[in-house]
């Protein structure tokens, strides 16, 4: 840390060297060439004064030097002439969309037509319709029945279930393979054989 005496002294360097840096910047370019602060002193005594003749050595070169000082040709940089903007012309308002055209209703579809009505000339043999509604009891062996057979004993879709579960040796298995649930088995079970 710091202590009072060592920040004394830093300041008292730092302003030393402020001090220095001034007189460098007034003693040096008075040797060298005009001052800064010449210019404007020369354009508040009036414009028409005569450019300052180049120094020249004792051989009548020019003499060159490191600091550049202004440039005679400088001059104040002019502001542009300030033109009055002339009003916003409105501008004329965009042609109206046309509307779109409208979209036609979809033309439904011709109602079908019924199929013809068949009348044949000779009367058709009448065909019992109960045996087909009704579950035969005992005829639907479960290790050889079709799909379409094992689905129409009134369980629903659980052809697919008994078939991919085969062989079985009673129809008891469909219970203790977990085939079926208990209440479709008891709904089917009268009407399945294993033989």
């Amino acid at each position: 840390m710091l202590t009072g005496s060592a920040i004394t002294r830093a300041l008292v360097i730092v302003v030393l060297a402020a001090g220095l840096a001034g007189l460098w910047q007034l003693l040096i370019p008075r040797a060298t060439g005009p001052h800064i602060s010449e210019p404007p002193k020369r354009a508040e005594a009036g414009r028409s004064a005569p450019p300052l003749p180049a120094p020249t050595s004792e051989s009548g070169d020019p003499v060159r030097s490191v600091y550049p000082g202004p440039r005679p040709a400088d001059t104040p940089p002019q502001r542009p002439p300030v033109v009055a903007e002339a009003p916003p012309v409105a501008s004329p308002a965009p042609a109206p969309v046309p509307a779109p055209a409208p979209i036609p209703a979809p033309i439904p579809a011709p109602a079908p037509s019924p199929p013809p009505v068949f009348t044949p000339s000779v009367p058709l043999p009448q065909v019992d319709t109960t045996a087909d509604t009704e579950p035969s009891t005992g005829t639907v062996d479960l290790n050889t029945a079709s799909l379409a057979e094992l689905n129409g004993l009134g369980g629903g879709l659980i052809g697919k279930a008994i078939i991919a579960k085969r062989p079985y040796a009673s129809p008891g298995e469909l219970l203790s393979k977990r085939v079926l649930s208990r209440a479709t088995y008891e709904k089917i079970k009268d009407q399945v054989t294993v033989r």
